[in-house]
């Protein structure tokens, strides 16, 4: 199984709640670049957190792969749920490979959390980055991190 973490694009600063932050357009951007790396990935669920900017995050990937089913919001991928308690989640999916749609600190923790087996190295996710682990089972250290893709800086220039 694969599972791919997204952290949500960039995301205006503020907003009357944290929840309710929508994505720039440059967010909108990096979103768009990175779900290049998807396409022809058999993914059988996509999940995302319940706030704004990871919900257009979601939609974005899914518009540029074509026709699949509605992203599963779920309340337990926002910023700070425990990591134990989203492998327990995921522990009561179908199998198959997933795409997390969350925030930072938890992919980081959840990717360091299933591959090393521990939190004190947390993958390094900045906006719209995008890892793949693979493994047969989502359980502390035992699965591999295959690839990790940040999308490309904005340019200053143009």
């Amino acid at each position: 199984m694969k599972i791919w973490l997204l952290r949500h694009g960039e995301a205006e600063l503020t907003a009357r709640r944290d929840a309710d932050r929508v994505l720039t357009a440059y967010g909108r951007q990096q979103v768009s670049e990175m779900a290049a790396h998807l396409r022809g990935q058999p993914l059988s669920t996509v999940l995302c957190s319940p706030y704004v900017r990871a919900r257009q995050t979601a939609d974005i990937v899914l518009d540029a792969l074509g026709p699949m089913s509605d992203p599963l919001v779920v309340p337990w991928l926002v910023p700070d749920e425990p990591v134990q308690a989203v492998v327990r989640q995921l522990d009561s999916l179908a199998k198959g490979d997933l795409l997390l749609v969350s925030h930072q600190p938890l992919l980081g923790l959840l990717g360091s959390w299933l591959c090393e087996g521990n939190q004190a190295q947390p993958l390094p996710l900045g906006t719209a980055s995008l890892a793949c682990l693979e493994g047969d089972f989502a359980v502390a250290g035992l699965m591999h991190l295959v690839s990790l893709q940040h999308p490309q800086p904005l340019d200053l220039k143009r």
